[in-house]
């Protein structure tokens, strides 16, 4: 834990529970289509008012799921060129794993940011 993260006053239960959510709700894609986008999307815009913590992890959630979708759509693209079976592990690896540890952060209060996340929603 950095010196910074300890300095900065730990949100509510509730707050960093609906951070979680957000997160989490990533997840949805498994049994949805469009699932990862859509649970992201409704959380943040019921809950970004609520508090600044909300806001940034449910924008962060939100953009990573949209990079996600992005590299998938390509990888399948690339299976016509064999190269996509290759780029597709690690993408549904990353789908999966990344939400849990973003979603465990959140919950004990910390802020997460994705790696290799393209930040379209500002």
């Amino acid at each position: 834990m950095s010196d910074e993260q300890e300095l900065l006053p730990k949100p509510s239960q509730e707050v960093r529970q609906w951070a979680m959510f957000c997160h989490l709700s990533g997840l949805l894609g498994i049994w949805f289509p469009f699932g990862s986008l859509i649970g992201p999307l409704i959380l943040w815009q019921m809950k970004r008012e609520k508090d600044s913590f909300i806001d940034a992890q449910g924008r962060e959630a939100l953009n990573f799921q949209i990079t996600m979708t992005i590299a998938t759509l390509i990888s399948v693209g690339l299976t016509v060129v064999l190269i996509g079976y290759l780029l597709i592990i690690p993408v549904v690896i990353c789908s999966f794993v990344l939400p849990i540890i973003a979603g465990v952060k959140a919950n004990n209060g910390f802020p997460y940011r994705y790696p290799f996340t393209w930040r379209l929603v500002k």
